[in-house]
């Protein structure tokens, strides 16, 4: 399963009707963006990003990310 499909079938789960299975499907919906967006930012670190920068496209400070994210980047 592509991470497209994953996410198709998880906000299907989070919009559904049991809730359950849609508190479930937040919180792997919760881990996924996590991952995502630390991948992306050692991505833009290695392409020579400033965390300024990349904070002002994730909506934070660049001193934010990098508390959050400093460890990720080799």
């Amino acid at each position: 399963m592509t991470e497209e499909d994953e996410v198709r079938t998880l906000v299907g789960a989070a919009t559904g009707d049991d809730p359950s299975a849609a508190l479930r499907a937040v919180a792997a919906l919760r881990r996924l963006t996590e991952r995502l967006e630390r991948d992306l930012v050692v991505r833009a670190r290695v392409g020579g990003w400033s965390w300024r920068e990349i904070g002002a496209a994730l909506g934070v400070s660049g001193q934010a990310v990098h508390k959050k994210h400093r460890r990720d980047v080799p």
